[in-house]
C-alpha cells in the first residue's frame, strides 16, 4: 500500500504548531513535530494575515529542509472563540415502502452541513453540525443505530449547528495564499480535538472536554457520544502571562518563561515550593534586582484561573449536562501544563479530573512533544485527516520509514497519563533562581454505488427543509486578551 502524508497545522494565539504524518493503512506515525511563537492571532483567530505568515514559513521551511520535501497542502483547525450554536431541524421525506439506511441518514447529515440556510451568509459561515437525534415522525428521539432499519416515510434529525465569522477563514486562506500553499480541509477544532484525547467510554457516559488554550479556552460537553454543547470564552494562558507582566513590571517574554519554569495554582499546597525566590536582574547598575516568590507568583496565576474556570463551569451548567458527566472533567492544552491546576479544578468543581494527554493512537520518532498537552489539536487533525482520506500533502520522499503503531483500548491506562496525572509540586527549594533580561532567548515551544441508488439520493436531497431554529449567543463582545 502506497504511502500519503498529512500536514497539520495548528494555529494558537502563543503558538503554531506543524506535524508532519505518514500513514500506511491503519499505521500512522509522526515523523516531524515542531511549535514556534505566533503572531496575528488574537483568541484563536487569524486577525492579521502578513504577521500570521512570517511564523508559518519558518515552521515549513524547517519541516521541508529536514524531511527534504515540499508541503503543497495542510489541514488546519478554525478558530474556537466567536462561534455561537444553533439548535435546528431537518427532515427528508422517503418511500415509505423501504426501510431507512444509513446512506439516508449520511444524506441528512451532509445536508446539515452543506445547506444550512444561514441568516447572514455575507458575513457567517457553517463551521460544523453535529446529529443530536432523529425521529420518524411518529418515534422521536432515536439514535443513529436504532433509526437504521425503520420503516417512514419521514426522517427527521434535530441538530446543533456550529456557526462562525466568514472573515476569520478568509483571513487564514489569505495567509496560506501567501506561502502558496492549499487548505485540504479546515475542521472545526473540538470535534477533531475530541478523537485524539477522549475514550469512547467517556464520550459515552459524560465528560467535559476544556481546552485551555494561550488566547481562549473551550469547553466541549460529550454525552451519549455526541457533542451535545460547546462555548469558548476570550480568555486563557495569556491573560495569566499578562497578569504576571503587570503585577511584577517585567517584559511579557521574561513573564512567558517564568510562567513556565515555576507557573502552578494552589499556593498553600506548594509545600517546599513556595519558600522559593526568583532573582530578576535589572540588567544596569541604577535599578534594583527584583525578587519574586514563588508563593505570591502562584496567587497571580490562581485568580485568574479561577476566573476562567468558574466561566467554563457556567457553560457546563448551561448545557443542561451538568449532572451527567459521569466522566468528570478532562483538561488538555497548554494551560494545563500549570502545576496544580487539575487539583485546582477538582476542588472548584467537584468533578473528577484528568490530564488530557493524546491517546496513543500513533507512533513516533524523535518527535516525543507529540505525546503532549499542547500538541492534542495536531494530532486531531491529523486522525480527522486520515479518517476523511484527504490526499498526500506533500512532494518528494522523507527519509523517515514506518515504525509500528501502538494502540490503546478504552479500557487501557495511557502510560504518560499515569505518569502526569498527580499535579501535586514535589519540587524543592533551592537557591534562588536568576532571570536576567538580556540572557534569555526566546523560547522555541517546539460498496459501489448503484445508479439507481445514486438517483434515489439526488431526489431525496432536493426535499431536505430546515426548521425551527433558535440562537445561543454567549460572550459575543470582542475582547482582546
Amino acid at each position: 500500500m502506497e504511502d500519503r502524508h498529512i500536514v497539520a497545522i495548528d494555529l494558537g494565539s502563543y503558538k503554531v504548531a506543524l506535524a508532519v504524518a505518514k500513514i500506511n493503512g491503519d499505521d500512522i506515525q509522526v515523523i516531524y513535530y515542531k511549535e514556534i511563537r505566533s503572531a496575528g492571532i488574537r483568541n484563536s483567530y487569524v486577525f492579521n494575515s502578513m504577521q500570521v505568515t512570517k511564523p508559518l514559513s519558518v515552521l515549513v521551511e524547517d519541516a521541508e529542509k529536514e524531511l527534504n520535501i515540499k508541503i503543497t497542502q495542510v489541514v488546519v483547525g478554525m478558530p474556537k472563540y466567536k462561534v455561537h450554536q444553533v439548535t435546528s431541524q431537518a427532515k427528508m421525506e422517503l418511500d415509505a415502502e423501504e426501510c431507512i439506511t444509513e446512506e439516508d441518514v449520511n444524506i441528512l447529515k451532509t445536508s446539515a452541513l452543506d445547506s444550512y440556510p444561514l441568516d447572514n451568509p455575507k458575513t457567517e459561515e457553517l463551521f460544523g453540525a453535529v446529529a443530536q437525534s432523529f425521529s420518524t415522525g411518529e418515534d422521536f428521539q432515536l439514535v443513529e443505530n436504532d433509526i437504521v432499519g425503520m420503516p417512514s416515510e419521514i426522517l427527521e434529525g434535530n441538530f446543533k449547528v456550529f456557526i462562525g465569522k466568514k472573515s476569520a477563514l478568509h483571513a487564514l486562506d489569505v495567509a496560506f495564499n501567501n506561502l502558496k500553499i492549499g487548505i485540504a480541509k479546515k475542521y472545526f477544532t473540538p470535534d477533531v480535538l475530541a478523537k485524539a484525547v477522549l475514550t469512547q467510554s467517556e464520550m459515552e457516559n459524560g465528560v467535559a472536554l476544556i481546552d485551555f488554550g494561550g488566547g481562549a479556552t473551550s469547553v466541549s460537553i460529550y454525552y451519549g457520544s455526541i457533542m451535545r454543547h460547546y462555548a469558548a470564552i476570550p480568555f486563557g494562558g495569556m491573560s495569566i502571562t499578562s497578569d504576571i507582566k503587570s503585577e511584577c513590571m517585567i517584559s511579557d517574554h521574561l513573564a512567558e518563561n517564568i510562567k513556565l519554569a515555576y507557573g502552578a495554582c494552589m499556593p498553600d499546597k506548594l509545600q517546599n515550593l513556595s519558600e522559593k525566590v526568583i532573582q530578576i536582574n535589572s540588567g544596569n547598575d541604577t535599578t534594583p534586582n527584583k525578587q519574586l516568590p514563588v508563593k505570591y507568583l502562584s496567587e497571580i496565576i490562581t485568580y485568574r484561573v479561577k476566573e476562567i474556570v468558574e466561566a467554563v463551569l457556567y457553560e457546563i451548567e448551561q448545557s443542561g449536562f451538568a449532572d451527567n458527566l459521569r466522566n468528570g472533567i478532562v483538561l488538555t492544552g497548554g494551560g494545563a501544563n500549570l502545576t496544580n491546576c487539575a487539583n485546582y479544578i477538582k476542588e472548584l468543581s467537584g468533578y473528577s479530573v484528568r490530564n488530557g494527554y493524546p491517546r496513543h493512537l500513533v507512533s513516533s520518532i524523535g518527535c516525543d512533544e507529540i505525546h503532549e498537552t499542547n500538541a492534542t489539536v495536531c494530532l486531531g487533525l491529523v486522525l480527522a485527516a486520515k479518517s476523511d482520506k484527504i490526499t498526500d500533502c506533500i512532494q518528494g520522499e522523507s527519509t523517515v520509514h514506518i515504525g509500528d503503531t501502538v494502540t490503546l483500548g478504552d479500557g487501557e491506562t495511557d502510560r504518560r497519563a499515569e505518569n502526569h496525572e498527580s499535579d501535586t509540586a514535589g519540587m524543592q527549594a533551592g537557591d534562588p533562581e536568576i532571570f536576567a533580561p538580556g540572557e534569555i532567548e526566546e523560547v522555541e515551544v517546539e460498496k459501489k454505488e448503484k445508479p439507481k441508488k445514486a438517483e434515489h439520493k439526488e431526489k431525496k436531497e432536493k426535499k431536505i427543509s430546515w426548521f425551527n431554529k433558535m440562537y445561543k449567543t454567549l460572550f459575543d463582545e470582542d475582547t482582546n486578551v
